[in-house]
């Protein structure tokens, strides 16, 4: 696998193995739901906090993240159903991390995605206040 356009270009070759090792796998598509908060969020259109989508925080990819506030937005959808364990232990890992977690359903960003907004801005700002 080619990086960086290889000798000519100054760039060098990476092996698919470590590129691998270096960055974690991102989804190629937001869902739906998360497209819908993603437009909300992006270009710090919620009083002015910076959210990144699909952000990696150790072996994790989280939904959103809030640097600043050190907050991760997770939408939950129906693949997150009988994952209950895998969920609570990423939160206590991102917890040691200092990361609150948020958890919304892909249903409540659908209908109700005014007080999602509010509930992620209250939580922020609290965060930030300290």
């Amino acid at each position: 696998m080619k990086w960086g356009g290889g000798p000519r270009s100054g760039g060098g070759v990476l092996d698919a193995r470590r590129l691998r090792l270096a960055r974690p796998l991102l989804r190629r598509a937001l869902t739906p739901p998360e497209a819908r908060l993603w437009v909300r969020l992006r270009r710090r259109a919620l009083d002015g906090l910076k959210f990144r989508r699909q952000h990696p925080a150790g072996v994790y990819v989280l939904d959103f993240y809030c640097a600043e506030a050190m907050l991760a937005v997770e939408v939950d959808g129906e693949s997150h159903e009988g994952r209950g364990e895998h969920d609570a232990r990423r939160t206590r890992w991102l917890a040691t991390q200092g990361i609150a977690v948020i958890r919304v359903s892909a249903e409540q960003v659908r209908v109700d995605l005014g007080d999602v907004l509010d509930f992620i801005a209250d939580r922020a700002r609290d965060r930030i206040r300290g």
